[in-house]
């Protein structure tokens, strides 16, 4: 089922990066990009987040992986869409543990 675009508007103005964070579809469903790369996904109305060591620390050691799409690895379901800073932070963190990406040769 796809994600509403009502509730992906929701948790983009929770988290409150402003032009920062960027939503687009992908697949049926929703990625978050952080000056370009892609921190988290919107799935079935549930935001999940790119795994990450300092991620999985942040969300208290073993947080629940869900699928984004079948036979895919698990993504850090965010239970907790209330508290705008902690999203924040997760989504940063998420982004600073994240290698930087290989310039495209043209």
């Amino acid at each position: 089922m796809a994600s509403d675009p009502g509730f992906v508007e929701y948790v983009v103005e929770q988290i409150g990066l402003g032009d920062e964070l960027v939503h687009k579809r992908l697949f049926g469903e929703w990625g978050l990009w952080l000056d370009g790369r892609i921190v988290a996904l919107v799935c079935d109305d549930q935001l999940l987040l790119k795994p990450t060591p300092a991620g999985r620390a942040l969300l208290g050691g073993d947080p629940p992986g869900v699928e984004p799409y079948p036979e895919a690895k698990p993504w850090f379901l965010v239970e907790d869409l209330d508290d705008s800073e902690a999203l924040r932070k997760l989504l940063r963190t998420t982004f600073d543990a994240l290698p930087t990406p290989k310039r495209k040769r043209k």
